[in-house]
């Protein structure tokens, strides 16, 4: 068969022997050479104005050009390019063309939408192996595939996730009902702290990929994928997750669609969710196809944007097809670099991302009750999960004693679910022991600290350092830092806190706590430091310079960032987490 090039009328015929206007196959589908030799050639030209490749890589992905046509003299593909080509059909170093071809010559974007009803895409082109593998390893996906992305919300799951799909090449809005922020994010500020992103966010605006807009009807009217990406956060009183913004954002999707699209909950949300935004969109009645899909995301703060572009899996849930092929386009640049699509029922996936978290905050729980346990019998925790690690069907994440869980997911996700079990008699009485468990953590680690002065901080002045529930983000919800300095104000001391980059929101939420601008300001003259979040700033401390500054000798280590051996040689009295 022959599936027509858009672009034949625009010179790219004079690099295929095979004439213009068609890539050919061949009766199994599989590309023909010249069709090869001409696809991978347009391509390497359109990457090569938008992104920097090796020369080697370059020369390789023409090599394979050359070697499908059967390693002749690449005289077709070279017609009128200076150069020379070794015996082999090979290019050598000298031979690499230059041709001035329009970009909307070499874009493949016209090519992959005219052919998706035909249910062939550019990927397939180049996935196939005797043609497309040299070339998969360098060209980034965007320059193959285009699907128009709306992604309704701008907190940290919608901002992380529509700037990753915009690297992909995928045109992306992110849309909030927040004009300061979008104001904000316009001109390059981000809204929240995470490595990386800021950088990201203005590479894809000034490429043209990224845009915000708080004007949800016209963002999402011609979008193929539309992600919901709003907040859930815990409701008062019960502990259920809020879902008034999925709501609201459902009944306008339902009121501006105006073509086929999957409309994917991206936000955390509890089993049955997608079927209520799925009865909320036919209650309005759009002419337009669409279907549900649950899509959870399983990002960490402070290394979000590596989990997504090297996720350990993805999981899509919905049984429609159609909706499926949407969604494996979509992440197709990361299922080509072998990371798993996992596809379920829609409900399967809602509860996968529950079970996942409280499964993790299980695992935190359970080192910290046995790091209690080698306190009281002489044992070391961090050879207990060294040990209890290397074990395959155990592993060794979330095995770090510590001062609780904190932050946006697992207090509030671990909640959540036991109220979806409750609502359908299904207790799960391992997570409420867990809930429980890190609830009282986070105060006893307080308590421990006035232990280590001598069962008294009246009057004193404790350090705090680190306030962030973990490091590399500016979160401070549920952070155990935020319990610990109240139990400290409540025993009557003085403390006064650093973070590298938690102030200001910490600063709203702890009134009482003196926020220091460094961290040897806010050891001066304290009696107590006491390291809450292991930030790296804080695993390399002068320690002599601590102990001239300090008024005390006292270091209460929460995340066992130091050797008890090194501090005690320093002269440091130092407590640490079971050991």
């Amino acid at each position: 068969m022959n599936v027509d090039c858009p672009y034949a009328t625009d010179g790219l015929d004079q690099y295929s022997s095979a004439g213009p206007a068609t890539f050919a196959y061949d009766m199994n589908g599989n590309l023909t050479s010249d069709g090869a030799a001409t696809f991978l050639y347009a391509i390497l030209y359109d990457i090569e104005n938008r992104m920097v490749i090796a020369t080697s890589a370059r020369r390789a992905t023409l090599n394979s050009a050359c070697a499908a046509q059967g390693s002749r003299s690449a005289g077709p593909l070279m017609a009128g390019r200076s150069g020379q080509c070794c015996d082999d059909g090979r290019l050598d170093d000298a031979a690499m063309p230059r041709p001035a071809l329009p970009r909307e010559v070499a874009s493949v974007a016209g090519f992959a939408r005219k052919t998706r009803s035909k249910r062939v895409s550019a990927f397939d082109v180049l996935a196939k192996p005797a043609y497309g593998a040299p070339g998969l390893a360098y060209f980034q996906a965007w320059s193959f595939l285009f699907m128009k992305i709306a992604m309704i919300g701008s907190g940290y799951v919608g901002l992380v996730s529509g700037a990753c799909f915009a690297d992909f090449g995928h045109d992306v809005v992110c849309v909030d009902k927040d004009p300061a922020k979008i104001t904000s994010l316009l001109a390059g500020i981000m809204p929240i702290y995470e490595p990386g992103l800021a950088a990201l966010v203005a590479a894809n605006v000034k490429a043209g990929r990224l845009s915000f807009s708080i004007d949800l009807p016209a963002s999402v009217a011609d979008a193929d994928a539309i992600f919901i990406a709003v907040g859930t956060p815990s409701r008062r009183g019960d502990g259920f997750a809020d879902l008034s913004y999925v709501r609201d954002a459902a009944r306008e999707i339902g009121e501006s669609i105006r073509k086929r699209c999957v409309i994917v909950t991206k936000s955390t949300v509890p089993v049955g969710t997608g079927d209520e935004v799925e009865k909320i969109i036919c209650e309005i009645g759009p002419e337009c196809e669409f279907e549900v899909v649950s899509n959870p995301e399983f990002l960490r703060e402070g290394a979000a944007i590596g989990d997504f572009k090297r996720p350990d899996r993805i999981v899509v849930g919905t049984a429609v097809e159609w909706a499926r092929e949407y969604m494996r386009e979509i992440y197709q640049p990361l299922y080509l670099n072998q990371s798993p699509i996992l596809f379920t029922s829609r409900r399967t996936s809602e509860v996968i991302k529950y079970a996942g978290n409280a499964f993790l905050a299980t695992k935190i729980t359970f080192i910290n009750e046995m790091a209690d346990l080698c306190e009281k019998v002489g044992a070391d925790v961090q050879d207990v999960s060294v040990g209890i690690g290397l074990d395959g069907r155990i592993g060794s994440k979330f095995l770090h004693a510590g001062p609780g869980y904190g932050g946006s997911c697992f207090p509030k996700d671990t909640l959540a679910l036991l109220k979806t079990a409750q609502d359908h008699e299904a207790p799960l009485q391992i997570i409420e022991a867990v809930v429980r468990v890190n609830d009282l953590r986070k105060r006893a680690m307080a308590r421990k600290v006035i232990a280590a002065m001598g069962g008294s901080v009246e009057g004193k002045r404790i350090a705090l350092l680190g306030l962030t529930f973990k490091p590399n983000t500016d979160d401070m919800r549920d952070a155990p830092a935020i319990v610990v300095a109240q139990g400290l104000i409540d025993a009557g001391a003085q403390v006064v806190a650093f973070d590298p980059e938690g102030m200001a929101a910490a600063a709203a939420m702890m009134p009482d706590v003196v926020m220091a601008k460094g961290t040897y300001e806010a050891l001066d003259q304290a009696d107590c430091a006491v390291i809450v979040t292991e930030w790296d700033v804080f695993r390399a401390l002068d320690l002599p310079r601590v102990l001239s500054t300090m008024r005390g000798n006292t270091l209460v280590d929460l995340r066992n960032i130091y050797k008890p051996e090194q501090m005690k040689a320093a002269g440091i009295t130092y407590i640490s987490i079971g050991r």
